[in-house]
């Protein structure tokens, strides 16, 4: 016994481990972006205050203490730690402890022959010689850190999508006034004309196409009503809250653009939560071939017994009392019918998947990247030629008010203006909301440092370390 206690101890000190340890692959990383943009050193900020609208800071105060998506995520950690603590135990010898006391039959023996008091303790140690134990702790130690990572990508997604669920809103009513005004100049031209028709001044066929484009737009305003209160709704449950009336600040043309975050492609690599969740999965799954492996191997048991044991409760704690018991045991595998080829070689391919997993979200990532400064670039100039086409329309607009003031043109110019101006207003706040939206895409794909200290500042629950005791 003392000699396999020995072999046990020196083999378990050896750090002899199956299956393959955690190599990082090697990734193809680009050296650069494909489309240049001027930088500013801005990734690991608090990106979104650039936009210099207080509300929407506040907004996103609110959504990272109250939003459920968040709270969820901050538990499945919590769970992950308990699930981590638990694997980990394994490592180490298990102590119990026990009582019991039983009373024979009176009627079959003699009284008090079966009575019997014991008071014992009991040791239970598995010797991870294989490694077996050591890479089930190391896998549970990755799934626990590929929470972490998932809760970090949901504050991520949760700060993009509040701001861009904001700037949607902020659209909408920008759009709203728009066609509320341009309802209101219809109305106004209609009254007129009805006048001028009634007096003889110009046809009916005038005043029913200011009618008709008049009814045209005042069905839009329903329409973006009904947008607004979606979107406020849709915003409220990012914010964890009932369906509410949502507080505004800056008018979209009054929000300043974010810059672009500096960054090569291989900083998306510590960066971006999701390649941090995508590469603790493959080293889970690399360990767990060891554990699979480890089957092939003898398990051995060390196992003791102690305590006290008497016919009467008075007689415990008596040196004649006592016992002890030590013990091994050892089971290994001979036949299985290919059991455990069958567990190593699923493990192995679920490393290979994970592998193949690892090295997708890399590369999405990198298209995420360039597809979000591509749309930011483009939408910027689209903005900057609807700018220019407002400003044409609204000089448009203005000589034609003028010439069919003084009787130079007929109504049905002005009101093709007061059309191309609406349009021109309309698709210009589009044009905007997506250049903004394209700039929150591209700090949502570059990840960013400022989620830790995000989480700090806003009191994000922490969960309990794994504890030894009990």
């Amino acid at each position: 016994m003392n000699k396999l206690l020995a072999v046990s101890i020196a083999a378990l000190l050896s750090g002899c481990t199956v299956g393959p340890d955690y190599v990082k692959p090697e990734i193809d990383t680009p050296k650069q972006w494909r489309n240049k943009a001027n930088t500013q050193n801005t990734t690991n900020s608090q990106w979104w205050k650039q936009l210099g609208d207080p509300v929407l800071n506040r907004l996103i105060e609110l959504a990272i203490q109250d939003n459920y998506d968040l709270k969820i995520a901050v538990a499945r950690v919590d769970q992950y730690m308990g699930l981590y603590g638990a694997t980990r135990s394994n490592l180490f010898p298990q102590f119990t402890g026990s009582y019991n006391a039983q009373t024979g039959n009176p009627s079959i023996v003699s009284p008090g022959a079966d009575d019997q008091v014991s008071l014992s303790g009991g040791m239970n140690w598995q010797i991870d010689i294989w490694g077996e134990l050591r890479r089930a702790n190391e896998a549970a130690l990755a799934d626990l850190l590929a929470q972490e990572a998932t809760q970090q990508a949901v504050m991520l997604t949760l700060v993009s999508e509040v701001a861009k669920t904001y700037v949607k809103l902020r659209e909408l009513d920008k759009q709203l006034e728009i066609t509320k005004e341009t309802v209101a100049s219809l109305k106004e031209g209609l009254r007129i004309n009805t006048l001028r028709f009634t007096e003889g001044y110009i046809s009916n066929l005038e005043v029913q196409q200011n009618d008709s484009e008049y009814q045209r737009r005042s069905a839009q305003i329903p329409l973006y009503e009904q947008q607004v209160a979606l979107t406020e709704n849709a915003l409220a449950v990012l914010l964890g809250s009932n369906p509410r009336t949502i507080e505004r600040g800056l008018p979209i043309d009054k929000l300043k653009l974010p810059a672009v975050p500096a960054g090569l492609p291989s900083d998306l690599l510590v960066r971006r939560p999701d390649i941090a969740r995508a590469e603790q999965q493959l080293i889970a799954a690399n360990a767990q071939i060891g554990v699979a492996r480890a089957q092939y191997f003898p398990n051995i048991r060390l196992t003791g017994n102690v305590g006290q044991i008497s016919t009467q409760v008075a007689g415990l704690f008596t040196p004649g009392a006592n016992f002890w018991t030590i013990g091994s045991a050892v089971v290994t595998p001979i036949f299985t019918a290919g059991k455990i080829a069958g567990e190593v070689r699923a493990a192995e391919a679920v490393q290979q998947a994970a592998l193949a997993n690892y090295k997708k979200t890399i590369i999405t990532g990198f298209s995420e990247f360039e597809n979000a400064l591509i749309s930011l670039i483009k939408t910027g100039q689209q903005e900057d030629k609807q700018a220019d086409r407002v400003t044409a329309n609204r000089n448009y607009y203005h000589l034609s008010k003028v010439r069919y003031d003084e009787g130079y043109v007929n109504y049905l110019v002005e009101l093709d203006a007061i059309r191309q101006l609406f349009d021109a207003q309309i698709e210009l706040t589009t044009a905007r909301a997506d250049t903004f939206k394209s700039a929150i895409d591209l700090y949502l794909a570059m990840g960013g440092g400022w989620i830790v200290e995000q989480e700090k500042a806003a009191n994000v629950p922490k969960p309990k370390p794994a504890t030894y005791f009990p």
